[in-house]
């Protein structure tokens, strides 16, 4: 990249701070059980595990608004957790790391998505998830949509963050996107591949290549196929912009109005975790569009963001300084 451009990057970065970003979505709460296994269980072939210590991490669409609020901006999160402690703590931890979580609506019905993660000696043993799945009552997707209607005019995008957990609906989206529309705010989408119908007139969509493939109903294995891909979704979904996140190769961004898509190589020095790299890209993509970034200029800096928690062992956030210095170290490369 061009030195004029990064300094342009550098700008838009120090504008992070005035962003304000309502995340729309499936909430979680990632648990951890860490421990070490010594024995075998003598009531079944399983591992014993020693419990030495537990942790918490926001999920799902909560961890988008993390990564939001580790970046210096205003996020405010708004989604459906249970009437039990697993949403007590979600809702504190998020207030704990600056995200306004206001907009979580109980649900007595519901229990609030957890997803338990069992871990011996760095090596996951099992997975344990506490979930409804169906979607929301219209008594509570109404609270929802009142709650979006209360905040839209002083929100500067939207993201609707689709994990399939019941939140996002053709139901609530048929209220929440002419909502939006109407008072000209960003909207992006982190989609769910089974949902990609529900998503028609989004600003953008940032799938990775399974969801992208899933979503167009055939296999991306060649440069070829990637961009029918992305053609094929733009036209399907009249959005702006499609960012596919290609893992280790990088991104690829398509634009409407007949533009040649472009590549955006990775900045990754070493991967150690992709746990929750998507969440980064839609949340610093989407923050960066707020703060007058081009598509292609926010596609880097989302990019570069990506780089850095891929680089982090478990679900990890980038904070402003961390950005400024890679890009920094972008520039030092040239």
């Amino acid at each position: 990249m061009k030195t004029k451009g990064i300094e342009k990057i550098k700008l838009i970065v120090s504008r992070f701070a005035k962003a304000r970003i309502l995340v729309v979505g499936d909430v979680m709460l990632d648990e951890f059980i860490w421990g070490t296994v010594t024995r075998i269980s003598p009531e079944a072939p399983v591992p014993v595990v020693w419990v030495n210590r537990e942790s918490f991490m926001p999920g799902g669409a909560s961890n988008v608004a993390h990564n939001i609020a580790a970046l210096g901006a205003k996020a405010t999160m708004v989604g459906v957790i249970g009437d039990d402690r697993t949403g007590e703590t979600l809702r504190g931890m998020l207030a704990q790391k600056g995200v306004r979580a206001d907009g979580l609506i109980i649900d007595a019905d519901r229990p609030t998505t957890i997803k338990t993660r069992v871990i011996a000696h760095h090596q996951q043993v099992v997975r344990i998830d506490k979930e409804k799945i169906d979607q929301l009552s219209n008594r509570a997707a109404e609270k929802v949509v009142a709650f979006i209607e209360s905040r839209i005019r002083d929100a500067d995008a939207v993201i609707i963050e689709d994990y399939g957990k019941g939140v996002i609906s053709p139901s609530l989206l048929k209220k929440v996107l002419p909502l939006a529309r109407r008072h000209k705010k960003i909207i992006t989408v982190d989609p769910k591949e089974e949902h990609f119908s529900y998503y028609k007139g989004v600003t953008s969509i940032t799938p990775n290549r399974s969801e992208a493939q899933n979503g167009v109903g055939f296999k991306i294995t060649n440069a070829e196929s990637l961009h029918k891909a992305g053609r094929t979704l733009l036209g399907r979904l009249g959005c702006e912009t499609v960012l596919i996140t290609l893992g280790e190769d990088g991104m690829m961004l398509f634009e409407k109005g007949g533009k040649r898509p472009y590549h955006i190589p990775t900045v990754a020095q070493e991967v150690f975790d992709v746990s929750g790299a998507g969440d980064t890209v839609i949340g610093v993509f989407t923050l960066a569009l707020s703060c007058g970034a081009t598509n292609t200029e926010a596609a880097h800096i989302a990019n570069c963001a990506a780089g850095i928690v891929v680089g982090k062992v478990g679900i990890a956030v980038v904070t402003a300084d961390e950005l400024l210095e890679r890009i920094r170290g972008l520039r030092r490369k040239r």
